[in-house]
């Protein structure tokens, strides 16, 4: 049975990045949170650049590679019960539009960091480490691994 196009059982995990303005939206949030950061005067234009990119990676980790389960009742039978977010993206299949978004957003910000920072070696390191934890996850190769055991249940 569908509602709308979508067929009832669907779990919204896998899809509601594929709804219209979810990319602007997300780069929205990011440009605020950065503008939000520039109006603290302590704050210096590379630092703040910096912790956007920080800040940026450590949520969208959590949400996307450490989260399992679906916060929503679907009648799916549990499957994505062991499932992160990122698994669960169009239900699991690779290359997709909004896992190309995804894998490419937190390298395009780290470029970004990387130019306003002026490749300070004190702000490239922190920025280079904070990219790889958002974006080696999300490699083919990752998907369903349970590294040391973490996040296993």
């Amino acid at each position: 049975m569908n509602c709308e196009g979508r067929p009832l059982n669907e779990n919204p995990n896998q899809s509601w990045l594929n709804s219209r303005g979810a990319w602007v939206s997300w780069v929205g949030v990011i440009v605020v949170v950065h503008l939000i950061l520039l109006c603290i005067p302590t704050i210096t234009i590379p630092l703040a650049w910096t912790l956007t990119n920080i800040i940026h990676s450590v949520i969208m980790f959590y949400i996307l590679h450490t989260i399992k389960g679906s916060p929503f009742g679907t009648n799916t039978d549990g499957r994505e019960r062991n499932e992160t977010h990122w698994e669960q993206i169009d239900a699991g299949k690779q290359f997709t539009d909004t896992r190309k978004f995804l894998t490419v957003f937190p390298i395009v910000l780290f470029l970004l960091t990387s130019f306003y920072t002026e490749y300070s070696f004190q702000h490239f390191v922190p920025n280079l480490a904070f990219m790889l934890l958002c974006t080696i996850p999300k490699h083919p190769s990752f998907h369903g691994v349970r590294l040391f055991g973490i996040n296993k249940y």
